[in-house]
């Protein structure tokens, strides 16, 4: 697994952990932020990065620091 696909798992499994703390499917996550709810999925499961605007809409739907979804990301 190369750095990039380590860090792009690691940031889908927060978004996830972050998703569920909240008690937030991914279909309401999608309509909080305006995304597809296969782009929720695909960021979750590591297919997909955002882009820096896009993790700062996730982090402000989450109500969590962008740090929060950050973490953990080298191996």
């Amino acid at each position: 697994m190369t750095r990039n696909e380590y860090a792009a798992n690691m940031f889908g499994r927060n978004l996830c952990l972050a998703r569920r703390r909240r008690g937030l499917s991914q279909e309401k996550l999608a309509e909080r932020t305006g995304l597809w709810g296969d782009t929720i999925y695909k960021i979750e499961i590591g297919q997909r990065s955002p882009r820096l605007d896009t993790l700062l809409t996730l982090a402000d739907a989450l109500r969590v620091d962008a740090a929060e979804l950050l973490s953990d990301l080298r191996p």
